[in-house]
């Protein structure tokens, strides 16, 4: 992967394989990791609560799938149906990183 199109602030947190190293302490930069974690699910497909962990296991090296799963839902990057069996990508989940800011504004 490379990491230079990354958003400036995700790049200490990634990895060169990709893979998240930690989870960021600010909510800006954790939102970036969670575009970052949320492509790697195909829009259109559900998930199984394990499938998800797997997706997730492979997307980072800190072992707290639980906290990335839950983060995902609560931000609606996924939606998790009522039993919490079945999980997909929200249609309108932000996958895109956001333009970087102009220097001055």
């Amino acid at each position: 992967m490379d990491r230079s199109l990354l958003p400036r602030e995700l790049r200490p947190f990634v990895a060169d394989d990709g893979r998240l190293t930690q989870w960021p302490s600010r909510q800006k930069v954790q939102r970036l990791a969670a575009v970052l974690l949320a492509r790697r699910f195909a829009p259109g497909r559900t998930y199984t609560e394990r499938e998800v962990n797997f997706v997730l296991m492979d997307g980072h090296t800190f072992a707290d799938w639980a906290l990335l799963r839950r983060t995902l839902v609560d931000w609606r990057f996924l939606a998790r149906d009522s039993n919490g069996h079945a999980y997909q990508l929200c249609d309108d989940a932000p996958l895109e990183f956001p333009a970087p800011a102009e220097p001055g504004a």
